[in-house]
């Protein structure tokens, strides 16, 4: 007897995911696979494996990716200070590329012709997604249910889950929840009252910062190891890249750090309004950017300055395993093994100080920048210089 086909299904146990799920099952003559992640989302194993169960799967592969996730990713991309539009730190842009590879890694294994994930047709994630299924299996096939089934709006989500017995989660008012993606990296939430810009974000929304006004009225200070561009230590202890993100998201968001409420430009053309927060990124994209700037020259600085919109861009828009992302990652780690030392921040309601930089590079020199000794430095070199540039005012 002939094997039934099989299709690998990107599952988070929740709404959507148990919702594909059933259709895939209905639509499909194929065994369904359920695939997650665990990347330091906010996750129940066993509702993830219990709810799949109530709909008669029998392969469920939950793979902890938490290390790999921060180490291979997320601190490349702060390496080089990627930013979307002056206010998005990447998080859920940065995680797409790594569930999409081991997904496919997954569908090798089990031989499946086919897999799926739950991004909804006006998204980005389909295209990230979908950027990463064909960078590493270009010859499996690709299910986007929201693009082709007769569902039109999440009232026919949850009328279909209704009418196929599929719990309906509720959010903190015990209404249909927003949408939210989390990692260990950063939480967001879109949807519902955020759709309209004019409308403030509730209280309630945020799951990992305590707002600023309610933040400890004293300062919590944190310092954090460089070693080789990359972050190593919290307070003077080594920790794994899943620790220390831990670490770092717990002392951040007690003290209110992390928030954005964001307007911006989806890679389909679609303006999204959407609240994200990244407690422990913001404090390692400040540490990173002092620890670089005694350590690193000008030149290096400011070419990656240059060229960080466009290499933002690309994460944004699904290429992490583009050409061109390699070649920029190249630039962004020319000089990364230059990059060590320790970082002293300051945290205050919402606020972040740099207090000190240590290292023991020579990048920085208290000779020549100091008032007091003028002998290291040539200052009669300086009106030749400004010379030169006078002429350049013409060209």
């Amino acid at each position: 007897m002939k094997s039934k086909k099989r299709i690998v299904l990107a599952y988070s146990g929740g709404l959507d995911t148990s919702v594909i799920l059933k259709w895939l099952q209905e639509n499909y003559n194929a065994e369904v696979i359920c695939y997650t992640a665990d990347i330091g989302q906010e996750i129940d194993k066993k509702k993830i494996i219990l709810n799949a169960k109530k709909l008669g799967v029998k392969s469920i592969i939950i793979k902890d990716l938490k290390d790999i996730f921060i180490k291979d990713y997320v601190f490349p991309m702060l390496r080089g200070h990627a930013i979307y539009e002056g206010v998005y730190l990447l998080g859920t842009s940065i995680a797409r590329p790594l569930i999409a590879k081991d997904q496919i890694r997954v569908a090798k294994k089990y031989k499946a012709y086919a897999v799926s994930h739950g991004s909804t047709g006006k998204g980005n994630d389909q295209v990230r997604f979908e950027l990463g299924y064909h960078y590493f299996g270009p010859k499996i096939k690709i299910i986007a249910p929201w693009r082709i089934w007769k569902l039109k709006s999440r009232t026919d989500l949850i009328n279909y889950a209704k009418k196929n017995k599929i719990s309906i989660p509720k959010d903190k008012k015990g209404a249909p929840p927003f949408s939210i993606d989390d990692n260990l990296f950063h939480t967001s939430t879109e949807g519902k009252v955020l759709e309209n810009p004019k409308n403030s974000a509730p209280e309630f929304l945020y799951q990992r910062t305590v707002s600023p006004e309610k933040a400890p009225n004293k300062p919590t200070f944190v310092s954090i190891k460089f070693r080789n561009g990359d972050p190593i230590g919290v307070n003077g202890k080594k920790l794994t890249p899943a620790k220390l993100l831990e670490k770092l998201n717990q002392l951040a968001g007690k003290n209110g750090i992390g928030r954005v409420d964001v307007v911006e430009n989806r890679f389909l053309g679609i303006k999204s309004r959407g609240v994200y927060e990244t407690p422990g990124g913001t404090l390692l994209i400040h540490a990173h950017r002092a620890i670089e700037s005694i350590t690193l020259d000008k030149e290096t600085m400011h070419k990656k300055d240059s060229i960080m919109p466009r290499y933002a861009e690309l994460i944004y828009n699904g290429y992490w395993y583009s050409k061109e992302r390699f070649k920029l990652q190249k630039i962004v780690d020319l000089k990364k093994n230059k990059v060590n030392g320790t970082i002293k921040l300051k945290l205050y309601k919402g606020n972040i100080t740099i207090e000190s930089r240590i290292t023991n590079s020579k990048a920085y020199s208290m000779k020549k920048v100091s008032f007091e000794e003028n002998k290291s430095f040539n200052k009669s070199n300086v009106e030749r210089f400004i010379n030169f540039h006078k002429k350049k005012l013409r060209n």
